[in-house]
């Protein structure tokens, strides 16, 4: 599985509608997939003790995609087997009215991962640019009006640019994925929601409503991802179809790195290891 495959390059326009939403790699199966995630989960594992242990770089993992494209699925079973205390996992819902008399990242500088830890946002300030975009949302944001021009989806990706640049230059490492997945297979399980009893809590007619912007949003996240693809916080569009091949993906993504990272234990000074030694003698006396 290569990495670059997924990536998307900075200063490159793209368009969804050429990018795989169907992807199980070469000689895969769903139980080769099962047993490689689980080496990665188990590599992930050592990978964020070391980071924690560290504690210099923190980790920000994002996720965006339609509805059903599998983002709590691929967050359950990616980053499953993890140090909880290491670990935080925001869900970002409509803004709350404190939430809407603030700055649009105020709710997310709240949620930002502490250094030595790894924080996961299940959608995030990209909905700035996407729902608000799609649905003409930012006349309710209390913004002035003479703020509102042609211009304000440029001015937010180069704040969100500006942001997440800030984040890398304080030792925050930024991956964002996008889970794309196909309109019929949206369909296939919204259905499968509907048809199961279990699932039916997930079902809602607003997944309905949404899926009637199907071909703006396609527009919008397109825009949002060629804006701000940087080296510096890279997007990866994952095909979300087949969702045992999304989960393999996302974690090759994350292992690939946070090993470039070069994580290592701290190292004890000379005068540290004699304490130790006499640490361990007074413990083997007591």
């Amino acid at each position: 599985m290569k990495i670059s495959d997924f990536k998307v390059k900075p200063n490159s326009k793209i368009d969804l509608s050429k990018f795989r939403t169907a992807g199980s790699g070469k000689n895969k199966s769903k139980e080769d997939a099962k047993k490689l995630l689980k080496k990665n989960v188990d590599k992930m594992i050592v990978l964020q003790d070391k980071l924690f242990a560290e504690d210099k770089y923190s980790i920000l993992i994002i996720f965006q995609a339609m509805d059903a494209a599998g983002k709590d699925g691929t967050i359950k079973h990616v980053m499953s087997g993890l140090n909880p205390q290491g670990t935080q996992v925001t869900s970002f819902k409509q803004p709350s009215s404190e939430e809407l008399n603030h700055h649009y990242l105020w709710r997310v500088n709240k949620a930002l991962p502490e250094r030595g830890r790894i924080g996961i946002f299940n959608r995030s300030y990209y909905e700035e640019v996407l729902v608000v975009r799609v649905h003409n949302l930012q006349d309710t944001e209390k913004i002035p009006a003479k703020l509102i021009d042609k211009d304000i989806w440029q001015t937010r990706f180069r704040e969100i640019n500006d942001f997440e640049r800030n984040l890398f230059e304080n030792g925050t490492i930024i991956l964002k994925f996008f889970l794309n997945l196909s309109k019929d297979e949206q369909k296939r399980r919204f259905l499968e929601r509907i048809d199961t009893p279990s699932k039916n809590w997930k079902f809602s007619d607003s997944d309905l409503k949404e899926r009637e912007y199907w071909n703006e949003y396609q527009k919008c996240f397109a825009e949002a991802i060629s804006s701000t693809s940087k080296d510096y916080a890279p997007w990866f569009i994952i095909p979300a179809d087949i969702k045992w091949f999304a989960r393999l993906a996302v974690s090759s993504v994350i292992i690939d790195t946070m090993e470039k990272l070069n994580l290592k234990y701290p190292e004890l000074n000379n005068l540290q290891k004699e304490n130790l030694k006499l640490y361990r003698d007074k413990l083997e006396n007591n």
